[in-house]
């Protein structure tokens, strides 16, 4: 008795699912492959695509959304210095974006310590980027210190990778 029910709760979900609506989503998105497939705002073509240099994948891969950090420093090196050079460049041409700026570091020290240095390493990017004419209520701060790590190992070079401050843009500006 108990197979029969299941077989028959089977075949009743088959049913169901085979009677569902191709354009339940739009007019035209249940058209398949021809139909504008991998065009739109998440693509990697056309407006939104990484090629898009108004779009927010062409500011984090192209740009950079993020800058390294040394050991115990807040202080932004050259090369941190020409990322977010290219980052405001791109925030001035694209005002309808805002950014948080992410503070991070690496899991060495205590869980306060590390947060109190991820939060100026934002506040360090911030700054930066405010005083090359990004106007500070488009840009927000937040720290994880040592909460959020891309790289999980116990060697310098996951270190290295988590001290960082990452720049994360949305559209929408902030408000003042």
């Amino acid at each position: 008795m108990k197979q029969l029910t299941k077989v028959t709760l089977l075949f009743a979900a088959m049913g169901l699912a085979a009677c569902t609506n191709p354009d339940r989503f739009g007019a035209g998105a249940g058209a398949g492959v021809g139909a504008g497939a991998g065009a739109g705002a998440g693509g990697a073509y056309g407006a939104g695509g990484a090629s898009d240099p108004s779009s927010p994948a062409y500011f984090q891969q192209t740009i950079g959304d993020r800058v390294l950090f040394a050991v115990d420093q807040s202080t932004l090196s050259p090369e941190a210095r020409a990322v977010l050079d290219g980052q405001a460049k791109w925030l001035l041409a694209n005002p309808d974006y805002s950014a948080v700026v992410e503070g991070h570091a690496d899991e060495q020290g205590t869980r306060e310590y590390n947060l109190a240095l991820g939060a100026r390493r934002a506040n360090s990017v911030r700054e930066y980027l405010t005083a090359l004419g990004i106007p500070g209520y488009r840009l927000e701060t937040v720290t994880y210190g040592k909460e959020r790590p891309i790289a999980i190992c116990s060697e310098e070079s996951c270190y290295n990778r988590n001290r960082r401050a990452v720049t994360v843009i949305a559209a929408g500006g902030l408000t003042s």
